[in-house]
């Protein structure tokens, strides 16, 4: 039997920090899914599960009324305890057991993170423990319906829109979506290519290493950016997210955007 990997650093090999290189669609991606999320924040008591390198914290706890951060892993903790210091309440903490007392807060985030969780149905459950009545869970993830989608190393299982409606009606909550980065605006040289990704991803192809990936996106995507430390407060590439039926597989968008909220 494969021998599987339980170290909580493992994830470091997959989290991209502030100055590594990225197209822009990604870090418009990364501005949106805060700023969707900071709407929802403002004068509520907000954790943030899973944060990874952190770009969020300084926006969600600006606009919060309390606010702690985790991650499993301690270097990511380290690393975000290295850029906001003892400003933000940053923790090493489990998603699945997240030390909050019930019915203790109003908003939980976690984002590009679900499909790491080795129960997302537990997740779910002890979530709504600790959410107050009309509480929210707010997960983005990537869209596994597409036909060219390329799962992270150390996933455990994605959720497409009908997973996600599943998930939420076992554990109580009310379920809306909505998709982001619709497949229709990305650029030709993309859409030209997915097919390509497709036979890449059938044959395990698609490189692990940040490195290898890094060459990729260049040729895909063009010019590379640094990825911000902090999503600022400021103008931002936030768009309109577009409702989306939990009924049907959704092969427009490369993003699925849940708004769970919890049912009295």
């Amino acid at each position: 039997m494969e021998k599987v990997n339980m170290d909580p650093n493992r994830f470091v090999s997959v989290t991209e920090v502030s100055k590594d290189q990225a197209p822009l669609e990604q870090i418009h991606r990364l501005e949106e899914r805060y700023h969707w999320a900071a709407e929802k924040c403002i004068n509520k008591d907000v954790v943030e599960l899973a944060c990874g390198s952190g770009p969020g914290i300084g926006l969600i706890n600006s606009v919060s009324r309390s606010f702690v951060a985790g991650d499993i892993s301690d270097e990511l903790v380290s690393h975000c305890k290295d850029v906001y210091g003892d400003s933000v309440d940053i923790r090493v903490m489990d998603a699945m057991n997240p030390p909050f007392p019930k019915n203790s807060l109003d908003v939980i985030i976690l984002f590009e993170a679900l499909y790491y969780l080795p129960s997302a149905p537990e997740f779910f459950k002890n979530c709504r423990e600790l959410l107050r009545p009309g509480g929210k869970m707010l997960i983005t993830t990537a869209n596994c319906d597409l036909f060219d989608f390329n799962p992270s190393p150390y996933s455990v299982k994605y959720y497409g829109t009908r997973e996600m409606k599943e998930l939420c009606s076992e554990a109580g909550f009310r379920c809306q979506l909505f998709g982001g980065t619709p497949v229709e605006s990305v650029s030709l040289k993309q859409k030209v290519l997915r097919p390509v990704k497709k036979f890449a991803v059938d044959y395990n192809l698609i490189p692990d290493t940040m490195a290898a990936k890094k060459i990729l996106k260049r040729f895909v995507f063009g010019k590379l950016y640094d990825l911000p430390t902090e999503v600022s407060m400021g103008e931002s590439h936030f768009g309109h997210l577009r409702l989306i039926s939990p009924n049907l597989p959704d092969e427009s968008h490369k993003v699925l955007y849940l708004e769970a909220t919890k049912e009295d």
